[in-house]
């Protein structure tokens, strides 16, 4: 369908134990772009006079909705994923 921001990552089989930190989602960045974006558009229109704005306004707290989303989404997903390969004690 679409992509959802995971990229796998192939490990050097002495270096298993050290994980990178993976780096953010994709979608998350182009989130935080259209945010951005829509912060600076809002700014011109209002300095132009111009009510416009507020849909810019708008369309920023959105995107920034949707960038603390998908940021939050993969560190759970990391987390899960950390938490099901690591060793469990069993007694």
């Amino acid at each position: 369908m679409g992509d959802t921001g995971r990229r796998t990552t192939l490990y050097h089989p002495v270096r298993l134990s050290c994980q990178e930190p993976t780096p953010m989602p994709r979608l998350a960045v182009y989130a935080l772009a259209v945010c951005l974006l829509a912060v600076a558009a809002a700014v011109v229109s209002f300095a132009r006079g111009s009510w416009l704005g507020v849909v810019w306004v708008l369309m920023a707290g959105l995107s920034s909705n949707m960038t603390w989303y998908y940021v939050r989404r993969a560190r759970l997903e990391r987390e899960a994923a950390s938490a099901a390969s690591a060793p469990s004690v069993t007694d």
